[in-house]
């Protein structure tokens, strides 16, 4: 909008420029309207008698009266040159004319002083327009909003006052101790005597870490709609520019903003973007990234004045930071937000759940278990997707099975319904996913079965969820070799059933060979390699601490890893080997009624291990949910009518009761 604007009036000026050009073109064009020729003509037509009359005015325009033949005459008119001014030569022609009785009248009026510099005129203004419009655009480009002189100043939001208190602690749900540090803060700026009569000082600055959609932002909106104070947001990355200095010429302008209140917070949103380690770039001391960090660090923690500001920052990768940076003083407190457990699990979908109709059957419960892992974000998004599945049903309600079905397009992608495949390829996949179920029932360790499909769905041709029943903070070496076990489940089921192997079970072989090596090499469960670790604790390189570093152990104990390794993975698909062929009508049940349904949920599955199960039962389980969802939706439907209804009656006996217009004016 400020764009085209600024065009316009560049457009306006232009026009203004052209008016005037013209307007002074005909003020000043030379001649009085009668026929124009050149100087030399006239002086063609002296030379030769011609002229009986000549005028010249003081604008130095010359007008002859010219008889070319006798008794037909003509006036003719032209500016006279400059040097013909000066030297006199045009007078003593025409009086050597006037002489020779050629001539008959000769009025030359006398010079205007100042028509030599208005013959400028035109010009002087054309310029004076255009240092005008230089001007007016420079001022548009450079001023205080313009973008040239705005390089130093920080990108910083604010939020106005409707904002602020759109997002408290009661929006955050599932980080119940994160919210009791950051409370304290709040506290501190709301009352900081309480806390300075004790002689405790202000923290300088919190550092939210954890993994991406854990909350941090959230909770960082949170203290603004708490604090009551200014509160100043910006992102790592519009520190940095490709000029420079302007980082941290940024940083300067950021603080002292911040400074011009008694109490602000000041919010940095993904700091990794200026706060990398220095040194571990490919840039030197002089680098811009570097510069910025430096103007940060001296900021919170230096010679100038931060009393009263709060810094709050969040990231993702806590190991690639400064270490200048997480000192006290500067990051005095440190708060992971990791993700929820099952209990914040459930409060996060409950919040998110808050204007959306649910079924009776919804259990947020087991939709927590369901779903390890998941951020807050995470559970938003489940939600969101389950309401938009109902609404595609023209449902009235949200049910659990949307929600599942939610969670396994979450987890895979869209399924393709639509595929066609062949009859040998489905009774792969089924044999293949029955035999990671009925491997996984039979073990001690592993988690329940949630959901078994054959639908290929992403880059898999079929899938079998299982979920933990409660959060576990770590896996035993039991749970470990059952993971590998059912990992290797379906490539067992293939080869019995089958009497072939084939290309689907690679994932779960990749699956299978990672624990394995993590139980050899990073947690010491190896009789043979005992407790040692071997390689880097790191996972990922970070150039400038980790690309030099390489294999920590020989030869030797490589090749003795890669026993044990396959060793694991060999007794494993031994044991599980041994669980199907023990099994085999269950295999053979469960298969068979993927190859019928396409799926089974935890509950049907259930009841299809034990014993004298029918495909029937299984039927009547779906029977009836699908029978619940519907009388629950009718209802819900009904209710929404009778309200519809309701409102309607309602105002149309408002209507009915508004005094006519005859009545008003009585």
């Amino acid at each position: 909008m400020k764009k085209r604007s600024f065009l316009s009036e560049i457009l306006f000026y232009v026009v203004i420029l052209v008016a005037i050009v013209v307007v002074l073109s005909a003020l000043f064009r030379g001649g009085d309207g009668k026929e124009a020729i050149t100087y030399d003509d006239i002086l063609r037509y002296l030379n030769e008698g011609q002229v009986r009359e000549v005028t010249i005015t003081p604008k130095s325009i010359i007008t002859v009266t010219v008889e070319e033949t006798p008794g037909e005459i003509k006036q003719i008119s032209c500016k006279i040159p400059a040097y013909v001014i000066t030297d006199g030569s045009l007078v003593t022609l025409i009086e050597d004319q006037i002489e020779a009785g050629n001539v008959t009248k000769f009025d030359p009026q006398p010079a205007n002083e100042s028509a030599a510099w208005l013959s400028w005129l035109p010009l002087i203004l054309v310029v004076v327009v255009i240092v005008v419009l230089y001007v007016i655009s420079f001022r548009h480009i450079s001023g205080a909003g313009g973008k040239m002189n705005s390089f130093g100043k920080a990108r910083v939001k604010t939020p106005n006052a409707n904002e602020k208190s759109k997002v408290r602690f009661r929006d955050v749900a599932g980080a119940d101790e994160e919210k009791e540090e950051l409370e304290e803060i709040v506290e501190f700026l709301k009352d900081p005597a309480k806390f300075t009569k004790l002689g405790a000082k202000i923290p300088h600055g919190v550092l939210l870490m954890g993994p991406p959609g854990t909350g941090k932002t959230l909770l960082a909106k949170a203290v603004a709609g708490e604090a009551g104070v200014p509160f100043y947001s910006i992102s790592g990355s519009d520190f940095v520019e490709m000029y420079v200095g302007v980082g941290a010429s940024r940083v300067r302008d950021l603080f002292e903003n911040a400074r011009k209140s008694p109490a602000s917070i000041v919010f940095i949103d993904e700091i990794d973007a200026v706060g990398r380690h220095r040194g571990a770039g490919l840039g030197g001391g002089h680098d811009e990234r570097e510069q910025t960090l430096n103007q940060l660090l001296v900021e919170m923690d230096g010679f100038g004045s931060h009393d009263g500001i709060i810094v709050i920052a969040a990231t993702n990768r806590p190991d690639i930071l400064d270490p200048a940076l997480l000192r006290p003083g500067r990051f005095d407190r440190q708060i992971t937000v990791n993700y929820p457990d099952m209990k914040g699990r459930e409060e996060i979908l409950k919040v998110h759940a808050r204007n959306k109709p649910l079924e009776g059957s919804v259990d947020f419960h087991k939709v927590a278990q369901s779903t390890v892992g998941f951020t807050g974000a995470d559970l938003a998004n489940l939600l969101n997707e389950a309401a938009l599945l109902a609404a595609k049903k023209n449902k009235a309600l949200i049910g659990m099975d949307d929600i599942e079905e939610s969670f396994m397009k979450a987890l895979l992608g869209p399924q393709k319904k639509s595929r066609i495949r062949t009859e040998k390829e489905n009774k792969l996949t089924a044999y293949h996913e029955a035999g990671h179920a009925v491997v996984s029932f039979y073990c001690e360790h592993t988690d329940p079965v949630k959901h078994i499909t054959i639908i290929p769905a992403g880059r898999a041709g079929g899938v079998t969820v299982s979920v933990p029943e409660q959060d576990v903070s770590y896996s035993t070496r039991g749970d470990m070799l059952d993971d590998i076990r059912m990992s290797l489940g379906g490539r067992v089921a293939e080869e019995l059933i089958m009497d072939d192997i084939s290309t689907g079970a690679s994932g779960d072989i990749q699956q299978a060979t990672k624990m394995a090596r993590g139980m050899v090499t990073r947690y010491g469960m190896s009789e043979k390699l005992g407790t040692v670790l071997y390689g880097s604790e790191h996972s990922e390189v970070f150039l400038g601490r980790d690309y030099a570093s390489g294999k920590e152990y020989s030869e030797q104990t490589a090749a003795a890893i890669d026993a044990e390794i396959q060793r694991i993975i060999g007794e494993c698909y031994v044991d599980a080997k041994t669980i199907l062929a023990e099994h085999i009508d269950k295999l053979h049940f469960v298969a068979e009624y993927l190859l019928k349904h396409e799926s089974m949920d935890g509950d049907q599955f259930a009841a299809a291990m034990k014993d004298g199960a029918t495909e029937e039962e299984l039927d009547a389980i779906a029977a009836e949910k699908a029978e619940k969802s519907r009388r629950d939706n009718e209802a819900r439907a009904a209710a929404q009518k009778a309200e519809e209804e309701a409102k309607a009656a309602e105002e149309a006996k408002a209507v009915e009761e508004q005094p006519s217009f005859e009545e008003q004016e009585l």
